[in-house]
């Protein structure tokens, strides 16, 4: 029994719907739908396993494990869920929705729903009215058309392993600074973005300490911050000429970054604003952003990614990174001339924020129109 169609409406409400992945999506903690696991090949394919779960006041069968097999093609790419033991009898009970950067997959029959699975960070955009699917023997197979058929997808939902694939050849070899407020988080989220990407991790602070033979404390106490900032630029100078390079730098006045006037070499790369954020909830979050950049009063504003942060866990630095990576991403997608480009200052750049607070959410903004994508 088969059917082909590109379904349109609904999915299940509840706290029950969200997936683990940290890249760009709303995100809940209980209960998961992809929890940490590694690809195996299989004829070329990635194979996942997916833990059902069910949706609130709908009433499901007890929870199961199976798995996807997923391909990139050209111009589409190729869902392919295991259906076995599940005891699908005909295609009116499956129930695929897919729109945009979303995609929900359900099992509907006697009243219940069960779904099997949910995403609203696809890898990449896809074109909705065209999506396709069929039961084949024991597998739902869904072809979804790409928007951009030149990107390639290393797997069907943005994950760390997948955006760290995809963000590295996106980024052609282009450095990436980490800017900030503290020293300490612009060098763990640069430890995490290195191993990703296979850059090298360079730290500004250790290469200054090294070069003076003392503290960046006991530097600013002697000599006074601009004398560490200066250092630093030159620092900066000399990092500008290298590639493949994930750059944390000073934190706070003392550093180069936290300077508007001293920012020329930064533009020899992405630069990522790691921000921590005061804000209670996260529409207020969004204005916070959007007020700290109008105002462009603080230098960081000048980074072409920010990602902000309610209340730093040295533990979550790996999410924190991933949402750097989603955003880079989609500031690449928005002008592929952008890696390998000539940067230098006041070059206008479609900028992008990703806002988080404490990894129970994830909003990513357009700062040039402010529209959520």
């Amino acid at each position: 029994d088969k059917a082909s169609t590109s379904s349109s409406s609904s999915s299940c409400n509840g706290s029950a719907i969200r997936i683990k992945s940290n890249g760009g999506s709303i995100i809940r903690a209980k209960p998961l739908y992809f929890p940490p696991f590694s690809s195996t090949p299989n004829n070329g394919s990635i194979v996942r396993k997916v833990r059902r779960v069910s949706c609130h006041g709908v009433s499901t069968n007890p929870p199961y494990t199976t798995q996807y097999e997923f391909h990139d093609g050209s111009s589409d790419v190729e869902l392919r869920l295991l259906l076995k033991g599940i005891g699908v009898l005909s295609s009116k009970e499956i129930h695929v929705d897919a729109d945009g950067s979303s995609l929900v997959v359900q099992i509907r029959r006697l009243g219940s729903i069960s779904t099997l699975m949910e995403t609203k960070q696809l890898y990449g955009v896809i074109k909705p009215g065209e999506t396709i699917w069929y039961l084949d023997d024991d597998q739902l197979v869904i072809n979804l058309r790409k928007q951009d058929p030149e990107l390639k997808w290393p797997d069907i939902v943005e994950t760390w392993e997948s955006l760290s694939s995809g963000v590295m050849q996106l980024l052609k070899g282009t450095s990436v600074y980490l800017v900030g407020d503290s020293s300490e988080i612009n060098k763990k989220v640069a430890q995490e973005l290195a191993v990703g990407l296979s850059y090298t991790p360079l730290y500004t602070q250790d290469l200054l300490e090294m070069f003076a033979k003392r503290s960046i404390e006991s530097w600013v106490a002697a000599e006074g911050p601009d004398s560490v900032a200066e250092a630093e630029q030159s620092v900066l100078e000399s990092l500008s000429s290298h590639v493949r390079a994930v750059v944390a730098t000073l934190g706070g006045q003392h550093g180069a970054a936290g300077r508007a006037d001293k920012w020329r070499h930064l533009y020899a790369g992405f630069t990522v604003w790691l921000s921590e954020s005061e804000a209670a909830d996260e529409d207020s979050a969004k204005e916070e952003a959007k007020k700290q950049v109008n105002d462009g009063s603080l230098a960081y504003s000048k980074a072409d990614v920010v990602v902000k942060f309610g209340g730093w866990d040295a533990n979550h630095a790996k999410d924190v990174a991933q949402a750097s990576l989603s955003a880079l991403k989609q500031l690449i997608l928005s002008d592929k001339k952008l890696p390998g480009d000539a940067r230098r200052p006041n070059k206008s750049l479609r900028e992008y924020m990703l806002i988080q607070d404490r990894g129970n959410w994830i909003k990513a903004i357009n700062r040039s129109h402010w529209r959520e994508f």
